[in-house]
């Protein structure tokens, strides 16, 4: 019964853990440049490793990096299978993120937070409420915040850049084609 539950709860999970059969991706944005995905979704930009890296480093100037390491730490604890290391990761995302003595405090509703004892019996969506509440977060406030930021356009000016002289032969080409 719990099994099937957690695999009712799992199909609700965001794209990015859509892959398909052989284990690949299954966006239809391979081609996109990797700004372009990202100012897509939240869901692209968490997809991708240099996204993730780039969010972070915003969010760390905006004193509020704990909410990716949160999400982060919660999609790698939904993947684990071991008992005593979902018991030992459980401890670990609970002490650094949602204790009142946590060093890396998120924000999340009071009566959301977890009790100790629930830490005993771990299970991979028990971080889903408190998951989804930081990720809303993000995505309302410092998503938006993150594609006006002069780290985000910067990056995505060098891409056009780097993308120019390819369009500019591509033209020349063309040219010569159609002028023989």
């Amino acid at each position: 019964m719990f099994n099937r539950a957690v695999s009712r709860l799992s199909r609700k999970r965001p794209p990015s853990d859509i892959h398909d059969s052989d284990g690949s991706s299954s966006s239809s944005h391979q081609s996109l440049k990797s700004t372009a995905k990202w100012a897509a979704s939240l869901e692209n930009l968490l997809e991708d490793p240099e996204g993730v890296k780039r969010f972070r480093e915003f969010l760390k100037k905006e004193f509020s990096e704990e909410n990716v390491l949160f999400w982060l730490a919660c999609e790698d604890f939904k993947k684990m299978q071991d008992k005593k290391q979902m018991q030992e990761k459980a401890k670990e995302i609970y002490m650094t993120f949602l204790s009142n003595k946590a060093s890396s405090q998120v924000n999340v509703e009071g009566q959301s937070r977890l009790n100790e004892k629930i830490l005993e019996e771990p299970h991979p969506l028990m971080f889903q409420k408190l998951q989804d509440q930081i990720f809303n977060l993000m995505k309302y406030d410092s998503y938006s915040r993150f594609l006006k930021s002069d780290l985000f356009l910067k990056h995505k000016r060098t891409e056009e850049e780097e993308e120019a002289p390819d369009a500019q032969t591509s033209a020349k080409r063309a040219s010569r084609i159609y002028n023989t």
